[in-house]
């Protein structure tokens, strides 16, 4: 009896601290598509202020633990800090020409069907179920970037499939870690330098001063310190505790939560292009949901041994 106890109240902690790390990935996408879409800063600025302040953040709370410094010499670490700075950087620049709706559909699409070849690939098996639910998740894909009137802007969109490929890796990278904090620390503190390459190649290109205001610069840090930093850092955390299956279903969740954010808090117009991909999506997570408890526990094991 006291068992079972345990083991529900564990499942919780890891139901709350996913839906933690979902909550403040859909808040990313609000928060980065309200300051670029206000004009209070650029995208290659509002990109290395994220990642400048979310290393910032996490190494003072490295510094103030009790436990293992910073490891910056890692071969492993500056592969995850490529991938970050990809994913961010794609993002950014995606979300000026794509609403937060539209992009989070399209990034978190990606990331499910990447998670879910991964993990079949490492020997999870989701069933029917499962099969249904990816197919849905690609629909859902195909239905919003069709050609048509209210199709999203081309290369906007493919920019954000390149986010979302990009932050598959990073996820997948992450699922051994050991140290949830210090790793993700050392991701965005070597990701800084390819922001900051990054910038300094724009501001050359487009021979202009760039502006930059105290709302975007708000923006630009709570993305950063709170809903990256914090929010990779939990993630990770949880992610030992997930199937590979489950890691792509979860991601999932911020999509409909952006689409609201953007439709409640920007002003955002719900198409029914938009909603129609909604639908698709949320209906693939059911499926991988149902999937995901008859997948065979070699599956997890897989995953864990196999890290990524």
């Amino acid at each position: 009896m006291v068992g079972h106890a345990v083991a529900a109240m564990a499942a919780w902690r890891v139901v709350a601290l996913a839906a933690t790390a979902m909550v403040a990935f859909a808040s990313n996408s609000v928060l980065n598509r309200f300051a670029l879409d206000e004009g209070s800063i650029d995208a290659a600025t509002f990109s290395t202020i994220r990642i400048s302040s979310g290393a910032l953040l996490l190494v003072l709370l490295v510094a103030v633990r009790k436990g293992p410094a910073v490891r910056l010499h890692s071969r492993r670490a500056w592969i995850s800090a490529a991938m970050l700075f990809g994913y961010a950087s794609a993002f950014s620049f995606a979300y000026l020409r794509i609403g937060a709706g539209a992009g989070a559909l399209l990034l978190f699409g990606v990331v499910q069907i990447v998670m879910y070849s991964h993990a079949i690939a490492r020997g999870e098996r989701p069933g029917w179920a499962g099969w249904v639910g990816l197919a849905m998740a690609a629909a859902g894909i195909v239905a919003l970037v069709a050609p048509g009137a209210t199709a999203p802007d081309p290369v906007g969109a493919a920019l954000m499939v390149v986010a979302g490929l990009a932050w598959a890796g990073y996820t997948l990278r992450g699922r051994g870690a050991s140290d949830p904090i210090g790793t993700t620390a050392a991701n965005f503190v070597l990701a800084v330098p390819f922001a900051l390459a990054l910038q300094a190649i724009v501001a050359i290109g487009s021979r202009s001063t760039v502006q930059v205001e105290p709302a975007g610069v708000a923006a630009a840090v709570m993305s950063g310190a709170v809903a990256s930093a914090l929010g990779y850092t939990v993630w990770y955390a949880v992610l030992p505790r997930l199937t590979g299956i489950q890691a792509g279903i979860i991601q999932l969740a911020p999509a409909p939560l952006a689409v609201f954010g953007g439709v409640l808090l920007l002003g955002e117009a719900l198409t029914l292009r938009v909603v129609a991909a909604s639908v698709l999506v949320l209906s693939g997570v059911a499926a991988g949901v149902v999937a995901s408890q008859r997948s065979k526990p070699r599956g997890r094991a897989a995953e864990a041994a196999g890290g990524a």
